[in-house]
């Protein structure tokens, strides 16, 4: 399995926080079969300093690229502009 960090900030212009609340709810159900079929490991909402959410970070990982390509294909947060940058690094979760 191959592991990576994903980290994404949302889009800043006016209608981004709504944007994020309305796909919210589709990311999450999407975060959660992920997490039935192994592939997502953690992740969670960065926020600013007034606790709003800002972008989020996620450790996924998946069997080959075609998955992990797969997988931005179909993401909410990507293909409904939730996101504005989104950027993926090899990845490996610490034994301990």
């Amino acid at each position: 399995m191959n592991q990576y960090l994903i980290t994404a900030y949302d889009y800043t212009d006016e209608g981004a926080t709504e944007r994020r609340m309305n796909v919210r709810p589709h990311h999450l159900d999407g975060a959660k079969e992920l997490k039935a079929s192994g592939n997502f490991v953690l992740g969670g909402a960065m926020l600013d300093d007034d606790g709003k959410m800002i972008g989020s970070v996620m450790v996924m990982q998946f069997e080959t690229e075609e998955q992990l390509e797969a997988w931005k294909q179909g993401e909410p947060y990507i293909t409904q502009k939730v996101w504005e940058t989104v950027d993926i690094k090899p990845f490996k979760v610490a034994a301990v």
